[in-house]
């Protein structure tokens, strides 16, 4: 802009001429440089001063201009000026005056510099000892936005101001600054004033105090942390009189706490008076571990890191630096001078993934994370990795399992994936392969056969999977491999063939007799592994026989015509037929044999029965019994289960409604056949009651009179402790604790021992004295016993009675 006197209107005509032009004013006319010239509209006011602004002006050109004026009808124009706009430049005044401290004390102003210039600038800086007009002293400095003070001047009410102009070449001086108190930016300096370091580091503040208009001795300056914490003054350093040092060691990473992600470091007077000033403490944890990973084809490697968001500065910005040398890592790494920035991405879980592609397998990687902020840039550790020792190989191929014949065990095959040598551990991990699965490892070092056989449960289908490592442990686990499954197959014949039992009906008008035989289908681990028919075998008192198949079903009738029918289930699978079975002789005489005597059911719950019976005497050769139960209300088949010959009493599980009717029967098995059964169809309710009632009848008339004469005895004891108590009993005229006492008011427990225990027994009773006035007196009795073993749960007994205090005696009863 420019400002003139104002004749009338006027217009600012503008040629712009090249940045390098060279052209003086004596070679240029108006009337050339109206075609490409530009107008500018100028505003006037009252006072005749006009004013243009010309648009956008290009600092390094030259503009050609000369005014326009029109009075009334007549144009004036005024001769070319020549203006090249960075020459008349007025900068704005510096930013921000303040004062800073160095380490050794020394006091300096600072100042920033105003918008960024496209020149360097030189600044005048006045100071004055008072606020008058007379006192001010002029210091040019050259291009430093600082100036060394005279720590004297501190002491005193002092000013500061700054202003700045172009350094080279002509130009405006900018306005002076605001005015800067001196005095009131020296009551605390620190050095520095914001320190931005890593966890696990040392750092040093240094500080100048004053109070008020005083300094304050070094040797008088306290340090406190957030003021919450004081510094031990072990760490503090006096640098000179007037400037106190302190150092932290071993930092740990700062916990952000709200808005706030630094420590305040207060330097205060030793009385605890500390000035609001503090400086800031940026401690962040740069222990970043970068982990690398070399795929199965060897193509790429891909680096992962990953830092807490919570622990990062507002304005950071973090970034994988690396350098590759030629070949392998040496054994501590460092960081390089030259490196290269890595692209990485984020990730959801707060981690960087980073990818190199392509990568030289034995060259060494060294890489580190650097941490940029405004406050300086710190450096994780550095690592270097060698992209051949971190592969992650692809997972073992062409897997098979299968349970092998005969033993049943697991065996497991595999091809070894490609790129990698013969050098490879492996991990087997199998389940029985259900909807939940439970992996249980099985570990293989390098084998030429790359095959294994594992011990697992028989009869059950098996899902494996494999995956492989370097032999020496560099690297990575590959991935677990496709599932492999080992169906269920036979691996033996069935170890014995089913548990049977019959069922014997007849046809009331021809007589003939029908033999249902009913089996329980094997388990998995007796029929290894499983049963595809089941074959019955007849023999009859006619030395005939002859076989029968059941592929499907678990029972089989025939008629019983003979006198003796002889019959004998065996299980099949694809191996073979069982080798041991059950056999059962059906017999028409032996049917007859009244082996059982009695049968009685007791009720325990409803899901117990207890079954219990007596044999005819010179009963022997009984191999088993079979005992059915059947509910009568329902309509429900019969069950039935085999017990051992040489019990007489069975606790029978199943889900009883007791209010309902049963019928229990038992069979005596034989080995020339059946005997006649015996049932019940009523539980006995009151059956245990009586053999106790019995068993009381005998047991309760010998309690009943050794308690009587322990209770004879207890009385004679009784009459000769009483008397024993009274003879040191003290008489009442005598003794004055005593007066208005009734020692009659004794209390003795009367104490019923068992018959055992009261043999050997000694009684022990006493008498705890109380207060001078009458009051309760606590009166033990205890019982002592040559047999403790005996007499453990006779406890001693405490009784309260409303007597006075006598002095305690011990009796002893025998």
């Amino acid at each position: 802009g420019a400002e003139f006197e104002s004749p009338g209107e006027i217009l600012c005509v503008l040629f712009v001429l090249p940045s390098r032009s060279e052209l003086s004013l004596g070679d240029i006319s108006t009337s050339s440089l109206k075609r490409t010239a530009l107008a500018a509209q100028c505003n006037c006011s009252e006072y005749g001063k006009c004013e243009c602004h010309v648009p956008s002006p290009r600092l390094n050109h030259t503009y050609i201009m000369w005014l326009k004026t029109v009075t009334a009808v007549t144009p004036l124009w005024s001769p070319l000026m020549s203006v090249k706009p960075i020459d008349i430049v007025k900068p704005e005044p510096p930013l921000n005056v303040h004062l800073e401290m160095t380490e050794r004390g020394q006091v300096k102003i600072c100042w920033s510099e105003p918008v960024p210039m496209p020149y360097p600038l030189r600044y005048e800086v006045n100071i004055s000892g008072n606020t008058g007009p007379n006192g001010w002293q002029v210091v040019q400095v050259a291009l430093n936005t600082s100036l060394d003070v005279n720590n004297t001047l501190l002491d005193s009410s002092s000013f500061a101001q700054v202003r700045c102009k172009n350094h080279h070449g002509p130009g405006f001086w900018s306005e002076w600054s605001t005015l800067y108190n001196l005095n009131v930016g020296a009551e605390v300096l620190y050095f520095p004033t914001k320190i931005l370091t890593s966890a696990g580091s040392n750092v040093s503040f240094h500080c100048l105090y004053k109070n008020k208009t005083k300094s304050v001795a070094s040797k008088e300056v306290v340090w406190w942390l957030n003021l919450a914490e004081e510094i031990p003054e072990s760490q503090y350093t006096l640098v000179n009189d007037r400037v106190s040092k302190v150092t932290l060691f071993n930092l740990k990473a700062t916990k952000p706490r709200g808005s706030f992600f630094y420590n305040a470091l207060y330097c205060c007077h030793q009385n605890r008076e500390c000035h609001h000033r503090y400086a800031e403490l940026y401690v962040v944890d740069v222990n970043i571990n970068i982990k690398c990973e070399t795929d199965g084809y060897l193509t790429k490697m891909t680096c992962r890191w990953s830092a807490n968001p919570n622990a990062l500065l507002l304005g950071s910005s973090l970034q994988l630096r690396y350098h590759r040398s030629k070949i392998y890592c040496s054994n501590f790494p460092s960081t390089p001078p030259e490196s290269e920035v890595k692209e990485c991405h984020f990730q959801r879980n707060h981690s960087y993934e980073c990818t190199f592609q392509p990568v030289f397998l034995l060259s060494g990687y060294t890489m580190w994370v650097e941490f940029k902020h405004s406050l300086g840039t710190l450096e994780s550790s550095p690592t270097c990795v060698v992209p051949a020792d971190v592969v992650k190989p692809l997972p073992p191929s062409n897997i098979k399992a299968e349970i092998t014949r005969n033993d049943g065990l697991l065996n497991v095959s595999w091809a070894n994936p490609v790129f990698t040598n013969d050098d490879l551990k492996f991990q087997i991990r199998y389940a029985v392969n259900r909807e939940e699965l439970t992996w249980e490892l099985y570990e293989v070092r390098s084998v030429p056969t790359r095959s294994a056989v594992i011990e697992v449960q028989l009869c059950v289908e098996y899902i494996v999977q494999i995956r492989c490592r370097a032999l020496d442990g560099l690297g990575y686990w590959s991935n677990w491999s496709r599932s492999a499954y080992a169906a269920v197959k036979d691996i033996q014949a069935p170890l014995h063939g089913p548990e049977f039992w019959r069922t014997v009906t007849e046809d009331p008008a021809t007589g003939q007799k029908n033999v249902t035989l009913l089996w329980k289908p094997l388990l998995k681990n007796h029929s290894l592994c499983s049963v595809s028919r089941y074959v019955i075998k007849h023999q009859t008192s006619e030395n005939t026989s002859w076989s029968e198949y059941v592929d499907t079903g678990t029972s089989c009738s025939f008629p019983w015509t003979e006198s003796t029918h002889t019959v004998t289930v065996l299980a099949v699978n694809s191996i073979g037929a069982s080798s041991v079975n059950f056999n059962l002789t059906l017999s028409r005489q032996m049917s007859t044999v009244n082996a059982v005597q009695s049968l009685i059911a007791y009720p325990v719950n409803s899901t117990c029965v207890i079954l219990t019976w007596t044999l005819s005497p010179q009963i022997d050769a009984i191999t088993s019994f079979i005992i059915e139960w059947r509910n009568l209300n329902r309509e429900e088949e019969m069950k039935w289960v085999r017990v051992p010959p040489n019990i007489s009493k069975y606790y029978l599980y199943d889900h009883f409604i007791l209010i309902e009717k049963y019928r229990f029967s038992l069979h005596p098995v034989f080995a020339a056949g059946v005997g006649r059964s015996r049932a019940t169809d009523q539980f006995t309710r009151d059956g245990y009651s009586s053999q106790t009632t019995s068993s009381l009848s005998v047991v309760l008339p010998v309690v009943i009179s050794t308690s009587v004469l322990l209770l004879g005895a207890l009385l004679v004891s009784h009459r000769r402790m009483k008397k024993l108590l009274w003879e040191d009993v003290p008489n009442p005229k005598n003794c004055s604790w005593a007066q208005g006492v009734d020692f009659q008011q004794v209390c003795v427990p009367l104490v019923l021992l068992s018959p055992r225990c009261a043999r050997g027994c000694l009684l022990s009773v006493l008498v705890t004295p109380g207060a001078s006035e009458v009051g309760n007196t606590a009166v033990l009795l205890a019982v002592e016993s040559q047999h403790p073993e005996i007499c453990q749960d006779q406890r001693p007994a405490f009784l309260e009675c409303n007597t006075s205090a006598v002095e305690p005696k011990r009796v002893s009863l025998v």
